[in-house]
């Protein structure tokens, strides 16, 4: 009889087959990657041919899930800090700062208060829940985010760099939902959540990640100088960097995901050869694009019609509040009095605006965040509901989103971006004229 794990692969190398070649098409129709790879992980799981064991015998190895969607983390949150050029023009960073300073802690209040009135949940769970679905994707949300280091689109850069940024910063709403839930008198931890889960966790983060990249960066340049490496080894630097620097950080407890998307940054920033960069960056989207297959491939086999039937009603609940309610309204009030920086226009386009507010794609970060509660001792019916409500959550985001990028996409490219980009080639022309 035939290994079931040599008939994953066989079936998998199938499915990277035919997509790959049929890119050329589905790139062309509303339809993502993502959607393909979920249906093919429900065919393969439980619910199908029962042929990817991460659920067996109704036990969910949740370590397994954990150490894989960090990985993918970690990958993505680098290739989003590759493709911002230019990190250290802080005025660039604004609608990051507003969508990370408002939007996101918008959407965990706005969702835990959706698990306090309508879910039958406390605010810990709450919070929690929040916290679980409040990032936003780097890995699924590539159609939306930064396409390459000379775009300079500013709603694909806010989302390119939300999505590299909250993935980390969910992750002290995420400490506080479960220290809240285990331990219901505040006042035993907040001081410890604040001082080391908010504020040294944070700024560990970000210093290791500048310093890491620096000296790798330093170490590579001065090594170089007196004999390049192999050129198929040299794409290797990118993946040592991210392991270093996340291992570093999480050592002296601070957030790996942040400092892997600042050591990003700084690497971009760092080489005087800007090929350098360019060619890890190309690596890495390879890496990530193989990663989210194995991952969506996954989710979709741990998906059960039961208990996703059960928690339906909530998680139609969640899911009409945060993508039509919380996000939107979110989104609009984060970007009151935004201005442009390449167009003479006072405030953003409305369309921008919208687009900000649909496109909060939900996936792999949000499979990391619950997969970690599951294994730091969160257990029983609330852990079940919010587990589910998660997964739904996911699907009908694949499902949306993923059918909606291309189309709007391709609208905001020919309808809003284009007139941006024509108008502020205009104001520089003018600008010059009455300079000369």
């Amino acid at each position: 009889m035939v290994d079931i794990y040599i008939l994953d692969l066989l079936i998998i190398g199938l499915l990277l087959l035919v997509v790959t070649l049929g890119s050329g098409w589905i790139t062309r129709l509303p339809l993502s990657f993502a959607l393909i790879y979920l249906l093919m992980g429900m065919f393969l799981g439980s619910e199908g041919l029962g042929m990817i064991p991460l659920r067996e015998n109704n036990v969910f190895n949740a370590k397994v899930l954990e150490r894989l969607t960090e990985f993918v983390v970690i990958i993505s949150v680098f290739s989003c800090g590759l493709k911002i050029i230019h990190p250290m023009r802080l005025r660039v960073w604004n609608i990051t700062a507003r969508l990370i300073g408002f939007l996101m802690p918008i959407s965990i209040l706005g969702l835990a208060i959706v698990g306090r009135l309508f879910l039958g949940m406390n605010w810990g769970e709450g919070i929690l829940l929040g916290a679980i679905l409040a990032p936003t994707d780097p890995v699924l949300a590539s159609e939306v985010q930064l396409t390459d280091t000379n775009d300079r689109d500013e709603l694909r850069f806010g989302l390119t760099s939300e999505g590299g940024l909250n993935d980390a910063l969910a992750f002290p709403f995420v400490y506080f939902g479960i220290y809240a839930i285990q331990d219901n008198n505040w006042h035993n931890w907040l001081k410890d959540w604040l001082v080391i889960d908010l504020i040294w966790a944070i700024t560990a983060a970000i210093v290791m990640g500048f310093l890491v990249a620096k000296v790798i960066v330093l170490v590579d340049q001065k090594i170089q100088k007196k004999r390049s490496a192999d050129a198929l080894m040299e794409d290797f630097i990118a993946i040592s960097a991210i392991l270093i620097t996340y291992s570093l950080t999480e050592i002296i407890n601070g957030y790996g995901f942040l400092a892997v998307f600042v050591a990003g940054l700084i690497i971009q920033d760092s080489y005087r050869n800007p090929d350098k960069p360019m060619a890890q960056l190309e690596f890495i989207e390879r890496l990530e694009r193989l990663l989210e297959v194995g991952t969506i491939l996954l989710l979709g086999s741990i998906l059960l019609w039961q208990p996703m039937l059960n928690y339906a009603s909530q998680s139609v609940i969640v899911i009409v509040f945060l993508f039509l309610v919380i996000r939107p309204v979110g989104a609009w009030i984060s970007t009151i009095g935004q201005r442009p920086l390449r167009s003479h226009r006072r405030s953003f386009h409305p369309a921008t605006r919208l687009l900000f507010g649909w496109f909060g794609i939900r996936g792999v970060g949000s499979l990391y965040y619950l997969a970690y509660a599951f294994s730091h001792g969160l257990k029983g019916e609330v852990i079940e509901q919010i587990s589910w409500i998660t997964y739904t959550t996911i699907v009908a985001s694949v499902v949306l989103h993923g059918i909606s990028a291309t189309p709007l996409m391709n609208w905001y490219e020919h309808q809003v971006a284009t007139k941006i980009s024509v108008s502020h080639t205009t104001m520089s022309e003018l600008e010059d004229n009455s300079q000369n």
